[in-house]
């Protein structure tokens, strides 16, 4: 194939793409050496915390030919995962709705994703049949794999990465996900490059509960609240469990004060639609559930990777940092027994709450 028909084959990849319902696509090289310095600096200040595949795959996220060998062109997809309601600043003002980040409210976008992908590459894969092209290979991921996916999506022209380390477009803001298609394709480079355009606004370094953001362009994922409730299997640090509100199960705080997301897109995904009524969620009715209800509501849902436990310690932290009632301390004691990691964080909630009823809200 001569070099105009990789450029009518990339076309015709982002008209797929826009037909499976992507927001956007672009095409990159696999050239990463910037980030791959970044990313060495972030692991040697310890910024990844307990999550040890970050280092024990560090060198394999700069290096995609690594990952899938023969790798030439990288195919970047973004698709949009925002919900029109109900206003997730509403459901943080209250004081009995636990909250739950936006993007694990519906389907596992790991396996929407990747089914759209594979369907991307079987278009591909006809279209290079029927033109007598042999020997096209590709693997498909989406967040599971070590590879720098933000990084890829700004080299595709997908947006920049904001000060808040997430990738941003101007006009889809950032409650979005990425995929990627890695493969031997000698495609064209998407034109154009994002401007970053985060200028002096540092609103997202300003509203994180925790001072996760330490400096633009720079988080410390050991104070994330996304990294407290999602990754760290152990106590969360009592530093943090007042700031952490009644967010149970990761943090979008800074996206919801970043001006660009004005301009995000609500999606058209279906199996992004919230489940069990998780979108404003009583806390204390959560907190009630046993393990095989909590298996059952959270079957193909992101929401599985905390575990039963974690779910119950985060849903300690945030009854805690709720109004002190009755109510509220019956049901963390009843749920004493079931592990030390569990009693550690009830104990510490009862304690905050029944001080709270004599004027002190300090533990």
């Amino acid at each position: 194939m001569q070099p105009e028909d990789w450029t009518a084959l990339s076309e015709q990849i982002e008209q797929w793409g826009q037909t499976l319902g992507f927001s956007a696509v672009g095409i990159t090289g696999t050239d990463l050496g910037r980030h791959e310095q970044y990313l060495e600096q972030w692991l040697n200040r310890g910024y990844h915390g307990e999550m040890d595949y970050m280092a024990r795959h560090g060198s394999l996220r700069s290096h995609p030919a690594e990952l899938h060998p023969g790798t030439h062109s990288i195919i970047s997809v973004r698709l949009d995962y925002l919900e029109p309601s109900p206003d997730p600043n509403a459901v943080l003002a209250s004081d009995r709705k636990a909250y739950i980040s936006r993007y694990a409210l519906g389907r596992d976008y790991h396996k929407v994703i990747r089914q759209k992908l594979k369907r991307l590459v079987g278009h591909i894969t006809t279209y290079l049949d029927d033109r007598g092209y042999p020997g096209f290979n590709a693997r498909v991921f989406t967040d599971s794999a070590p590879l720098l996916e933000k990084a890829l999506a700004e080299k595709a022209g997908l947006g920049w990465i904001g000060k808040n380390t997430l990738l941003m477009n101007e006009k889809a803001g950032s409650w979005f996900f990425l995929g990627e298609v890695l493969t031997n394709l000698p495609l064209p480079d998407s034109t154009g490059q994002a401007t970053n355009r985060c200028g002096s606004c540092q609103a997202c370094i300003d509203v994180c509960p925790t001072d996760a953001i330490v400096a633009p362009y720079e988080l410390d994922a050991r104070k994330c609240i996304s990294y407290l409730t999602i990754e760290l299997r152990g106590a969360i640090p009592e530093i943090y469990r007042s700031p952490m509100g009644t967010r149970i199960f990761g943090c979008d705080d800074c996206q919801l004060v970043c001006p660009w997301n004005r301009y995000a897109k609500h999606n058209a995904e279906t199996d992004f639609k919230p489940r069990h009524s998780l979108e404003s969620p009583e806390m204390i009715e959560l907190f009630s559930w046993t393990e095989d209800t909590f298996l059952k509501k959270t079957e193909g849902s992101a929401i599985r990777r905390t575990g039963y436990q974690g779910w119950l310690r985060n849903l300690a932290v945030g009854l805690g940092n709720c109004a002190p009632t009755p109510e509220i301390i019956a049901a963390l004691t009843s749920k004493k027994g079931l592990s030390d990691l569990l009693d550690e964080h009830i104990d510490w909630a009862v304690r905050k709450l029944k001080a709270g009823r004599r004027g002190n809200t300090e533990p």
